[in-house]
């Protein structure tokens, strides 16, 4: 008897612990959105670690443009008659200075600061391109999975019409041919389940592979597929990618270096200067200036001359003119590129929407109720299995033919984003 309690309340103990545990254990992770997913991409993606990297790298550069070069010391051991550190008749210490003609490099600063500027830039570009790879990838996914329940759907009807056949042959009112039909099409269903499997499985890769993350170890993520028309005007949209894609950006700061490297180039011309002070001791007093002055000081300046001009400067000068006129027709083009990408995705993208809000509104409706009336038809011997496996094929492309019209308005929406170099106003 004692035992028997024991074990009660052993048991009640038991059970008290195990609900506790429930009570206090961390609630199950809400499955991750995209916008969710690209944000953990940005901050552990490699290749956004390189480009902000190199960002830094160029603006540590731009103070270096302005800092003066190195001073220059010498010492001269002169007239020494045993070796070149022995006692010596004179003895030279000099210091010197090169300076560029003022206002270089303030130029070169400029060109610095936007150099820097167009690193930046890089780094938004790749932020841009990985959020695109992850939507692709995340919408690919959905796509996939919505394939797959599709197809699971469609073998319990292609399940449903097997045993319809099986019946009605039974009763002798279609022949063996009906059944044979109905089975290989059931066959021929669940065999793309494992193709679906492993296309999944290849999505969620290639998004673990964007997170930086080892394959398999895949996220909680949400696989609702939401549609929402594309409402933005065309023209503000050309116009908002002329104002940020970062290479339509880039391509301009690149002509301003380009035109600030012409004033550099004609700035050749004009002399660079050395500046120096040098102090002379003599150690034997007859090689001095004066027989009480050992000592004396030296002044030091000096210039270059650009005498080889015609074959230099004036060729600096004509390169850097080239250049510039080459970057302002590469501004030129990209812009009219890039209107001409905008334009056609976004026709592509509005009418992905409007092929897709037609299956899902009128036509994957229609073919449904299709193959309900041809399965009751079927069965009271009215059409044959062919107009039955019509009326199911229909039906299930209609409602495979949405989920693709539907992923290539997204798809197409990611690259109009991608082209305009900014997300949309949702």
């Amino acid at each position: 008897m004692r035992n028997r309690t024991n074990q009660i309340v052993r048991g009640i103990v038991a059970l008290v612990c195990l609900l506790l545990t429930a009570a206090t254990a961390a609630p199950a992770e809400a499955p991750l959105t995209a916008d969710q997913l690209v944000e953990m991409a940005i901050a552990v993606n490699p290749q956004v670690k390189s480009a902000r990297y190199r960002w830094q790298s160029a603006e540590h550069s731009i103070k270096q443009t302005v800092a003066p070069n190195d001073p220059i010391f010498t010492y001269t051991n002169s007239d020494s008659v045993k070796s070149p550190v022995g006692r010596a008749a004179l003895r030279e210490f000099n210091f010197s200075e090169n300076f560029q003609f003022p206002g270089k490099a303030f130029y070169q600063r400029d060109q610095a600061v936007r150099t820097a500027q167009i690193a930046r830039l890089a780094l938004a570009a790749t932020i841009r391109d990985l959020r695109a790879a992850v939507l692709t990838g995340y919408y690919q996914l959905l796509l996939d999975s919505a394939l797959a329940a599709v197809n699971l759907e469609n073998n319990a009807s292609l399940d449903q019409v097997l045993k319809v056949t099986q019946i009605a042959y039974s009763a002798s009112q279609v022949t063996q041919t009906d059944v044979i039909s109905a089975e290989y099409d059931l066959t021929a269903g669940r065999q793309l389940e494992k193709q679906y499997e492993t296309s999944i499985a290849n999505d969620q890769t290639t998004l673990d592979q964007l997170l930086f993350r080892p394959p398999g170890e895949h996220l909680n993520i949400d696989r609702t597929l939401r549609l929402e028309a594309l409402t933005a005007p065309l023209d503000p949209l050309i116009d908002r990618a002329y104002a940020a894609r970062q290479e339509i950006l880039e391509a301009a700061l690149s002509e301003r270096n380009f035109n600030t490297a012409l004033s550099l180039a004609k700035m050749e011309y004009l002399p660079d200067f050395t500046l120096g002070v040098q102090y002379d001791q003599y150690l034997i007093p007859a090689f001095a200036p004066t027989p009480t002055q050992p000592n004396d000081w030296v002044g030091i300046i000096g210039f270059n001359l650009p005498i080889f001009f015609w074959i230099k400067q004036n060729e600096d000068v004509a390169r850097a003119r080239t250049d510039l006129a080459a970057s302002r027709t590469d501004l030129a083009s990209l812009r009219s590129q890039t209107a001409a990408t905008v334009t056609t995705l976004y026709r592509s993208a509005q009418f992905a929407y409007y092929n897709a809000s037609v299956y899902r509104d009128s036509l994957t409706p229609l073919a449904a109720q299709d193959f309900r009336v041809a399965l009751i038809a079927y069965q009271s011997g009215k059409i044959d299995f062919v107009t039955l496996s019509g009326a199911l094929q229909r039906s299930y492309a209609a409602r495979i033919n949405y989920l693709q019209a539907a992923n290539q308005f997204l798809a197409g929406e990611v690259a109009l984003e991608q082209a305009i170099g900014a997300p949309l106003a949702k």
